[in-house]
């Protein structure tokens, strides 16, 4: 834009710059985009992950639960 109102070799090269700029700025957006969706992919393993490994303690709890078995009291009695 500048080149086409000044019409000097120095207009035109950083005219030339401005336009790698953008061009450099909307490659930086598109990797963080890339980025981004990198995170909430890892996001959703992580959080698939704990909720398996979640699933596991549950069961191994009740199965705990299951096994005790009323233990008979070691001892004397005594009446108060």
């Amino acid at each position: 834009m500048l080149s086409s109102v000044i019409r000097s070799k120095t207009a035109i090269e950083i005219n030339i710059q401005i336009m790698r700029a953008f061009v450099e700025l909307r490659r930086l957006v598109h990797g963080y985009d890339e980025l981004s969706q990198k995170i909430k992919q890892l996001e959703l393993d992580t959080n698939m992950q704990f909720n398996e490994i979640y699933q596991a303690l549950t069961e191994l709890a009740s199965q705990k639960e299951k096994d005790q078995k009323p233990v008979n009291p070691v001892g004397y009695l005594s009446y108060d």
